[in-house]
This record gives C-alpha cells, structure tokens and sequence, in this order.
C-alpha cells in the first residue's frame, strides 16, 4: 500500500482493492507541511540521492531503461560545450619532468635510430686468461666479480620480495578488497535504511487511515446529531401546534 497526494483533492490510498479518496484533514495537512518544508531544508549546492539500488526494485521493469537513455540523450542535446573549453587554463609545459636520458632516447626516437642493446658483460663471470692462470691478483678480482654478482642477485631478490609484497599486483588485489567491503557496507546499510523506510512507511499509511476512520465517524456523527436536531425540532413543533 502507498500514499500518493493529488493537489487540493486530498489524499489517495493505493490497494490492492482499489483507490479509496481519503479527505485531506488538519493532520494530513500537518503531514503534507513538514513533508514540503523538509524537500526544502536543502543547503545551496546540495544533492540528496534518494535512490537505493540494492533495495529498490523495478530497475529491470519495461521502459525503465528507455526512459533513462533518454533522459541521457536530452541533457546531452541540451549541452553544447565551447570549442576549447580548456582555454583559461595555462599551456601545459610539457618538459618539466624530463630528464637528460629521456630527452636523448626522445631525440633517438625522433631520429628514427635504433635502440642500443642492453650490455649483459656486467653479469659475466669471466675467468683469468691463459696468461694469468697463476696471478693472484687476477683470480683475487675474479672472486671479487663473483661476490659483486652474488651481491646484486640477492639485492634483485629482496626488490622482487618488496614488490609481491607493495607491488601493483598487491594493491590490486588490495584494491578490489576494499571495493568489495565497501560494497557490502553499503549493500548493508541501504537494505538496513530500505526496511526502516518501508516500516516507517507502514506505520504512516496506517495511521493516516485510522485519522481518517476517526474523521468518517465524527461526520457520520454529527450527521445522526443533526438529524435527531431536526427530528427533536419538528417533534417540538407537533408539539406546540397540538397544544393550541
């Protein structure tokens, strides 16, 4: 069951068996009041979003989508942005954060040249020479050159370690997790706010039908009071003319 108002005609219930025209009285007056200046308690620049898509039901209804679409396609027709509408801003400066080794692989872009190889001599381990096989001091950088090699694998190894941990891949599925429970927060506050509304909702209906009850007897009331006035007044009046 819903209310709806119709200007000056009062109130109509919806049921199921039909529509029922209840008069609109002081109480409903009061009611439509604090509802008119509560649609207008609204700070300058505020929007109230009233939808709530995990309660409300009838998205998939017959023309829901059309008439949305459309809705789209009007304000769209309506907006006519200027042909440069970024115009008050300042020329964007373009090289600020360029350094020399972008600017040079830039200009080799530019010039169309091809990439230079990376230098993979770094992580050789070449042994001593024929001629050195017996200096000490050549096997001596050899080892150095293994322990510098050692060194930069395991340093690899923790950076890689780093990033499974605070990697893009990490705040992906940081992300998604956070998305997820912010979702079902609010999947639970509307469905907890959807059954507060409907219950309030309920409770207006029903005492909005029950002043009306009141208001149906007292006019049935005073209709009877007004007859036995009437009925009381020509009593009186037999009364009278029989005793002259």
């Amino acid at each position: 069951m819903r209310w709806s108002q119709c200007a000056g005609d009062g109130y109509y219930v919806m049921a199921s068996a039909g529509v029922m025209n209840v008069p609109e009285s002081a109480q409903t007056q009061k009611i439509s009041a604090s509802l008119r200046m509560a649609g207008t308690g609204l700070v300058a620049g505020e929007v109230v979003v009233d939808a709530l898509p995990y309660f409300d039901q009838g998205y998939e209804a017959p023309g829901v989508r059309e008439a949305a679409a459309a809705l789209v396609e009007e304000e769209t027709r309506r907006y006519r942005p200027t042909k440069n509408y970024l115009s008050y801003l300042t020329a964007p400066d373009y090289s600020a954060f360029e350094t020399d080794i972008m600017r040079n692989e830039f200009e080799r872009l530019a010039a169309r040249q091809p990439i230079e190889l990376l230098s993979m001599k770094r992580y050789e381990l070449p042994a001593p020479s024929s001629g050195q096989k017996n200096d000490i001091t050549a096997w001596q950088e050899c080892v150095n050159n293994s322990m510098a090699q050692l060194e930069h694998q395991a340093v690899r190894i923790e950076n890689l370690e780093l990033m499974s941990q605070h990697g893009c891949n990490a705040w992906k599925v940081y992300n998604e997790k956070h998305i997820q429970d912010l979702n079902w927060q609010r999947k639970n506050m509307q469905l907890t706010a959807g059954s507060k509304l409907r219950e309030m909702e309920s409770t207006w209906v029903s005492l909005v039908s029950k002043n009306y009850e009141i208001e149906r007897t007292i006019v049935q009331l005073e209709n009877e009071i007004f007859q036995m006035k009437q009925q009381h007044g020509e009593a009186n009046k037999e009364n009278i003319r029989q005793d002259f």
